[in-house]
């Protein structure tokens, strides 16, 4: 059984657990995390007992998880409290659902909801599983620091100050306690220790004995202990020397010297801006980022950080920045000129940025659009497509700088009067995957249908945002991952945070052929003293920008503002002109400047919407788009009927099962009328009473059909129908409560759903069948025909009252069917476990014999 290494490995496991202590606020995680290694271990000792081979002893470590997991967190779900059950393991994936939201909400350390520690217990007893498996099992204790090390790896990657020396050194230790352990088990197993004699420093008197403790007779380990020293000063040499000179690992080179100050480039990398965003908006403390003062007027206007100009159909990412010295800030070196802007005009604005010290990891610099010269110490970089401001190895954390910046003051003349696109802008920043549904494409030209130019397109986009499309601004929201998540959000839910918003105006406006970009940063903040703004963690913020020739990239605000929306966000005031009483909001908003106007002497081009992608700019565009270069046609349609068969088994299943329990229930010829019997519904048997044999058929007739056929089992068709019901509830992601009666059920979901009234009549007529097939000698009165209809009827309302997402799940991946996979595979493993102990036994067995 290797008690004792078992017992070492759950300490190393514990011990190497201690180093995700900045992850989270309080020590709560540690003891879910105990009783998960209590888990394993003991499910590792039973393997080990019935002497189970390797791979089931892996499973064995893995169900003593589950059962843990199971009782610590969906107890009141499970069979006796600990028995997994279908409602225990649905709670399991919900809060391991909130868990991983909880974990993009906020910034670490996060707070310890259930979800994030159910999560956390996973995680160290996955950990807990692998180290039993590799010391303990496979008698390969080194091996097993892997998995402890990457406990360490976590914190590492997302806190600057990573894991304290105290934490770390009390997870190494325990790993060379584990590895102690092991080689002296390794060891002990070969018998008693040999020993080598050598010549003794004296040289006794004949006939007499080498005195007791003489080193003659301990083992000569001289020459094994020099070579360990030896190795273990080579191993620290490497393991310090090397990583400082391999070129790559540090921005400055070799012992930084060189790198960056060569001729070189090196590759920026991030993390991902939205998701930094989403945090900082859901920060609990909304602490203080940074205060500055300007000599503008109002404020400088929004401080930006990123410009996001790659849409891959889910996620909005900026392209690949290849720094190079050429690119470094130095003195007084002014910045290059903002792309497009050379019409309108702008006032030059100076900014005194002062970033608190608590602030960590940013390592771009928030900036008012489009800066002209900043003054910063360190190591600092300009992109000059963007003028983005980056560091390879310095943070804006506790530094202070100046930007002078040019603040563009565009009039909606000027933007209504733009000149066509250059080129390059229209090759790069209106590329739009070909996967982009349909369905948005449409929705943005039924928004800006009748437009004459791309300003007023781009006020109706977000007129249609923040007034008359019915947004909602709202931070639970999650994360849109997926291009089906966006689609969601425009057609369906319509609740999101900027994100949402400023990506999806940015999308639409790319495929009416604007040029278009996500930024991302933060809102002027508050004013609390003259003179004096303060930006805090509630105010990240991202908005689109939109490419108008002669302006330059021009900020719009489509999220909604104010007390219901994003606090401190403003839209600019070109994008809300003055309307006249004398016509159309639209046609006013956007109409072409006057040309007696003094500012329309240079921008007076005609103003017709030549950035359309229509059949004359439309081999501008589509070298943009994915063509799908470098694969073969019939690689795809392999990999698309591969997919199409996979997702089909669970549909299928779903089918053939609502088919056997209709064609079960089908009327068969028969000679004699049998008196039909109550069948108890499969979550109900236990409440039903058998019939008695022998029981006389109903005189009324209601107990079986006309002699001559045996028709279906009235009771049979109400239970069949009930069960169809509770398998589509679950399919549609509603709650089923087990311990409802049938009147309560219906009562419920018509509540929750605000069903219509022939829906709700075909749920009310279920679930009396329902109640007096379970209770009543009374025969439901219902015949089959209208039971089926009623549970279609049914299903369709389940389907029109959730989102498009759970529909198709619940026809291609219904849970139902997940769950009765899940638990016939439960059964069998079982089955095969209890024929192994047997077979173990066996032997047992026939010698007691």
């Amino acid at each position: 059984m290797r008690v004792r290494m078992t017992v070492m490995a759950g300490l190393a496991t514990l011990a190497g657990s201690l180093g995700l202590y900045p992850l989270f606020e309080n020590a709560g995680w540690f003891w879910a995390g105990f009783g998960a290694v209590l888990a394993v271990s003991g499910g590792g000792l039973l393997a080990r007992r019935l002497r189970m081979p390797a791979p089931i002893g892996l499973l064995f470590g893995l169900a003593a998880l589950l059962l843990y997991l199971n009782l610590a967190f969906a107890g009141g779900e499970a069979w006796l409290g600990v028995v997994p059950s279908p409602e225990s393991l649905r709670r399991l994936g919900e809060l391991a659902d909130e868990g991983w939201r909880a974990a993009n909400r906020y910034a670490a350390p996060v707070p310890l909801v259930p979800g994030i520690s159910m999560l956390a217990a996973a995680g160290i007893g996955l950990v807990a599983v692998l180290v039993d498996l590799l010391a303990v099992r496979l008698r390969r204790a080194a091996p097993a620091g892997l998995p402890l090390l990457a406990m360490y790896s976590v914190p590492a990657a997302i806190r600057e100050d990573g894991v304290g020396w105290l934490a770390f050194g009390v997870g190494a230790f325990a790993f060379l306690a584990l590895l102690m352990a092991d080689s002296r088990e390794q060891v002990g197993g070969w018998g008693r220790t040999v020993t080598t004699r050598r010549r003794p420093r004296e040289v006794p008197l004949a006939g007499s004995q080498p005195p007791p403790g003489d080193p003659a007779d301990r083992p000569d380990s001289s020459a094994l202990a020099a070579s360990g020293r030896r190795i273990a000063a080579g191993t620290v040499a490497v393991a310090v020397l090397l990583p400082a000179a391999v070129p790559g690992l540090h921005p400055r080179g070799v012992f930084g010297v060189g790198g960056g100050s060569g001729r070189g480039t090196q590759t920026v990398t991030t993390p991902d801006p939205l998701v930094s965003l989403k945090r900082e908006l859901t920060r609990l403390d909304d602490s203080t980022v940074l205060t500055y003062r300007s000599d503008a007027p109002e404020s400088p206007g929004y401080l930006r950080l990123y410009a996001l100009d790659r849409f891959d159909g889910d996620r909005w990412t900026y392209s690949p920045l290849k720094s190079s010295a050429k690119d470094r800030l130095s003195g007084d070196r002014a910045l290059p000129a903002p792309p497009g802007l050379t019409v309108a005009p702008s006032r030059e604005v100076t900014t005194e940025v002062r970033v608190r010290p608590e602030v960590r990891n940013m390592t771009f610099l928030p900036v008012p659009y489009a800066p002209a010269k900043v003054s910063i110490k360190g190591d600092w970089r300009v992109h000059g497509p963007s003028l983005m401001i980056y560091s390879l190895r310095d943070s804006a954390g506790g530094r202070s700088y100046t930007v002078k910046s040019l603040l563009p003051q565009p009039t909606p003349g000027q933007l209504a009067g733009a000149g066509p696109y250059p080129p390059e802008v229209v090759a790069h920043y209106t590329a739009v995957p070909k996967n982009v549904p349909p369905q948005v494409r449409k929705l943005a030209a039924d928004v800006t249908a009748g437009s004459a130019t791309a300003f007023t397109q781009a006020v109706r986009l977000q007129r249609w945002f923040t007034m008359s499309g019915g947004f909602s601004y709202d931070l639970t929201a999650p994360a849109p991952q997926h291009g089906s998540d966006l689609v969601d959000f425009l057609l369906h839910s319509k609740r999101g945070y900027c994100e949402q918003f400023a990506a999806a105006m940015a999308l639409m406006a790319r495929i009416l052929g604007i040029p278009s970009r996500v930024a991302m940063g933060y809102t002027p903040g508050s004013e609390e003293k003259p003179g004096e703004w303060v930006v805090r963690s509630r105010d990240a913020h991202a908005w689109p920008e939109l490419y108008f020739e002669g302006s330059g990239w021009v900020r719009f605000e489509p999220t909604p503002s104010g007390a219901a929306g994003q606090g401190t966000a403003l839209a600019p005031a070109y994008s809300q002109p003055e309307v006249s009483t004398g016509g159309g909001p639209e046609d006013e908003a956007t109409r072409a400047p006057d040309p007696s106007s003094p500012d329309a002497g240079s921008t007076a081009a005609p103003a017709g919407p030549r950035h359309r992608n229509d059949e004359g700019a439309g081999d501008a565009t589509g070298a943009q788009e994915d063509d799908g270069s470098g694969f073969s046609t019939a690689g795809w349609l392999a990999g698309v009927l591969l997919v199409l068969l996979l997702t089909a088994v669970p549909m299928t299943l779903r089918i053939l099962t609502r088919w056997r329990r209709w064609a079960a229930l089908a009327p068969s010829p028969t000679g004699t009328t049998m008196p039909a019997r109550r069948t108890p519904a499969p979550d109900q048997a236990w409440k039903v009473k058998p019939a008695r044999r022998g029981r006389e058929p109903d005189p009324a007739g209601t107990s079986g059909p006309a002699l001559g056929t045996r028709g279906p089992d009235p009771a049979g068709v109400a239970h069949a129908a009930w069960q169809e019901m509770r398998e589509d509830t679950l399919d549609y992601g509603l709650e089923w409560r087990a311990s409802d009666s049938p009147r309560a059920t219906a009562r419920r979901l018509g509540e929750l759903l605000e069903l219509d009234a022939p829906s709700l009549q075909a749920l009310n007529r279920i679930a009396r069948a329902e109640e007096l097939a379970r209770y009543s000698r009374t025969r439901p009165a219902e015949p089959a025909e209208q039971l089926r209809a009623d549970v279609r009827t049914v299903r369709e309302a389940f389907a029109a009252s959730v989102g498009r997402r759970t529909r198709w799940r619940a026809r291609l991946l219904p849970p139902s069917t997940m769950a009765q996979t899940r638990t016939a595979l439960r059964t069998a493993t079982n089955r095969a476990l209890d024929v192994t102990a047997r077979v173990n036994d066996l032997p047992s067995r026939l010698r007691r014999r």
